[in-house]
């Protein structure tokens, strides 16, 4: 029997959460030999159907993670241990650490100083004593080998899937001719620049879409209520249902995506998948991922983002190109490949 930490059940669903979320599930499907452990503790509770999930401890969180999970595998005769959201247990072996990416290390003032002491910390112990590291793309892969030491041979790449957002084929349109952004309201996503572009865009009667949520606990709060002002053209959401995330790309003129840094860069793909058409930064993890698909600006360069987006906006040949060109992309991230190549894996190490 394998484990999987599943203390993300009990997390508000991000990217990371939403990728240990669509792995497991599909893992499940593939063997029966898998079973979650989750804090007993914990008010809420996100649930895998068809997954087998056993609830222990008393404690939640990192507390949790680093006294009463280990505890408990101890007892079961110390199984191997999957952990896919960065953090796992210290003293603990055998198991599978995956770090999703190292921004923490790249640029620090992105975070709280909490955040960053405690993942500074953690990190670099736990992928020493792991039998092996998975990442999310081969641009996290280099990062780890040269930020944390790691050599090639103990990391493995699994690429994310394309999430099964569904809405209604004929959901409406909530926000008329809009542009869109998909992310955690933090530094690195760069809000503040896509903001500067949007308040010099030369086309009229656009609005601009913010699906997100903000955790203070982690990030540093950008400095963006001067350039909000209480416009009405200008929305944030806040976390949405997968049906309303799925409206959301399905009825947009364009997604933008100018973020700093990725370990892999879901929204942009998930976006893709919808017949959405995409620009985003040429940083990072983002050209591995998204290829020929989207139109590419530099993050920094604030005048660069608006005229790609007024180019998209006005010229309708351009968008049916972008749009053919990520249904096509998008195709090739499947969570069910990945969770193949997590299978193979978890044998490789078991």
């Amino acid at each position: 029997m394998v484990f999987i930490n599943a203390r993300f059940l009990t997390q508000t669903l991000t990217g990371t959460q939403r990728w240990a979320v669509e792995l497991t599930r599909e893992l499940t499907t593939l063997t029966q030999d898998v079973e979650l452990i989750a804090p007993e503790a914990s008010e809420t509770l996100m649930t895998i159907e068809g997954a087998r999930i056993h609830r222990y401890g008393r404690l939640r969180g990192h507390m949790w993670e680093q006294m009463e999970l280990p505890a408990y595998l101890k007892k079961q005769g110390c199984p191997l241990l999957v952990n896919l959201c960065n953090t796992a247990p210290l003293r603990y072996s055998p198991q599978i650490v995956t770090v999703l990416d190292l921004s923490f290390l790249r640029n620090p003032r992105w975070f709280s100083k909490r955040f960053y002491l405690y993942y500074s910390f953690l990190i670099p112990r736990i992928v020493k004593g792991a039998e092996m590291v998975v990442t999310i793309s081969e641009f996290s892969k280099r990062e780890i080998m040269e930020l944390l030491g790691v050599p090639a041979q103990k990391i493995r790449v699994v690429y994310c899937g394309v999430s099964a957002l569904s809405a209604a084929r004929n959901s409406p349109n909530r926000y008329g001719r809009y542009i869109l952004t998909v992310s955690s309201i933090d530094p690195r996503k760069n809000l503040k620049n896509l903001l500067l572009a949007y308040r010099g865009l030369s086309t009229e009667g656009v609005k601009l879409v913010i699906a997100g949520t903000h955790n203070e606990r982690v990030f540093r709060r950008g400095n963006l209520e001067g350039l909000i002002n209480d416009r009405e053209d200008i929305i944030f959401t806040g976390h949405l249902p997968d049906a309303e995330l799925s409206a959301l790309y399905r009825h947009a003129l364009v997604f933008v995506y100018p973020s700093f840094y990725e370990g892999f860069g879901l929204p942009p793909v998930e976006a893709m998948a919808h017949g959405c058409p995409v620009i985003t930064s040429r940083v990072a993890s983002l050209p591995e991922v998204c290829g020929d698909a989207v139109l590419y600006v530099n993050p920094h360069d604030v005048d660069d983002i608006r005229r790609a987006i007024e180019r998209v906006l006005s010229d309708k040949g351009l968008r049916e190109e972008l749009k053919e060109r990520g249904i096509k992309r998008a195709g090739l991230f499947s969570w069910s490949d990945s969770a193949r190549r997590l299978l193979d894996i978890i044998k490789e190490v078991h």
